[in-house]
Order: structure tokens, then sequence, then C-alpha cells
């Protein structure tokens, strides 16, 4: 019940700082949460916790959803080229992080360090886990992009963000999320535990983008001298 509860205050925190940082920044700290949340998410995704009934899921989602977040609103906002290059941007950040924290292990610690050992628990999964994530990111957000725009075609009104939303999110996060546990976790678990940990791990971004919303449309009204007018908007689909 703990992980529960202490869960859902995470996510609050989580989001708040999320809206913050649009708030404060505007555009660009939207790219500098894509930066940061793709490293922090894959740091997170090596925990595995336990929630009520016994429910085995990883840490990280949270801050996977706010990178879908980031995209539907930048592509709300500014257009879908806009939400394109954060995806670009993101997947530069992970690429960066893994290689240069790779060679970080590599340095043959002094006999007093005592962090090395700490790095190689948290890195040392890292090129697994940076692969799959690489790899479903790379997919996923570049679908989700593209969903975005196309449900737009059809659900084009400020109310029926949602829909747009909670649409292309919700299927591109399971794409990841397959993408993700198959690279990361196949053979590093018994079938039943990596079913468990893809299922659950789904659910969590599915309620997770549920819950986000309200989050979309509160940050869709903060305003910027950068946002130029609706049809300036527009053309740059």
């Amino acid at each position: 019940m703990f992980n529960l509860l202490w869960g859902v205050l995470f996510v609050i925190v989580n989001f708040a700082f999320f809206l913050l940082c649009y708030r404060l920044f505007g555009k660009s700290g939207m790219y500098a949460w894509v930066g940061i949340a793709t490293v922090i998410a894959n740091i997170q995704v090596a925990k595995t916790i336990a929630m009520p009934f016994d429910i085995v899921m990883t840490l990280g989602n949270t801050m996977y959803v706010t990178l879908y977040m980031t995209s539907d609103l930048l592509n709300e906002k500014y257009g879908r080229a806009e939400a394109r290059k954060a995806v670009w941007f993101g997947f530069f950040t992970l690429l960066m992080t893994t290689v240069i924290m790779q060679m970080v292990l590599v340095f043959k610690p002094q006999e007093t360090d005592i962090a090395q050992s700490s790095l190689e628990t948290i890195f040392g999964l890292m090129p697994r886990l940076a692969l799959g994530s690489l790899t479903a990111y790379f997919i996923s957000q570049f679908l989700d992009v593209r969903l975005y725009s196309w449900i737009r075609k059809y659900y084009s009104t400020s109310s029926q963000l949602w829909i747009r939303s909670n649409g292309s999110t919700m299927i591109s996060s399971f794409v990841d999320t397959l993408i993700f546990c198959t690279i990361a976790f196949a053979g590093l678990y018994d079938w039943n535990v990596w079913l468990e940990i893809l299922l659950t791990t789904y659910l969590a971004k599915f309620l997770l983008t549920a819950v986000s919303t309200p989050i979309l449309y509160i940050a869709r009204t903060f305003t910027f001298a950068e946002d130029g007018t609706p049809s300036s908007v527009q053309k740059k689909d």
C-alpha cells in the first residue's frame, strides 16, 4: 500500500515539474524536458517494485508518459515538425548518454573509489536497456506524432484534445512497451514474469495517459511570445 500511495505523490510531482518547466521556459523547456526525461526514465526502469496484489512493475512509466505529453503538446501548439524535432533530440540525448557512460565504466577506479560498483549497477544493464529503449522510443514516438496529426484531421476542435492525445498515446505506448520489454527483458525473466511486466507496464502507461489529460489542457493555455498565431502554427504541419 505504501508504494501505491507514494506512487500517487510521485505522479503528481512529475506532472507538476512538467507544467513548471513549460511555464518557465516555454518551448525550449519542452526540449530540455525531453532530454532529461529520456535519461531519467532509462535509469528508473532498472528498478522493479511490487504494487498491491503482488503486481510487479518497473519504474520509469511516468517519465515515459510525459515524453508523449511533450510531443503531443508540441504537435498541438507548434506543429508536427517541432514534435518530430523533439523526438530526434530525445533520441540523440539517450544515445549520447549511453555511449559516454559506457566509456566512464571502462576507467579503472582508484582504490578508495566508492562509485564504480554503484555506477555498474545502474549503467551496467544500460546497453541492453538502451537498445530496447532507443528502438522503442524511435518507433513509438514517431508513430505518436503521426497518429496525433492524423487524428487531428477528424477531431480538430479545442475540446477534442483528449481524443487526439489519448488516442495517439495509448496506441503508440503499447507499441513502445511491447518493443522495449521484448528487447530488454526477454530471456532475462521467466515467461510469466515477462508477461506480467509487459501488461502491468502498459496498464500503468494507459492509466497515466488518462490522468495526464487535464495537465495537457492546462499546459495548452500557457502563452508565449514565440507561439505566434494559430494560423502560423497550422502552416507548420
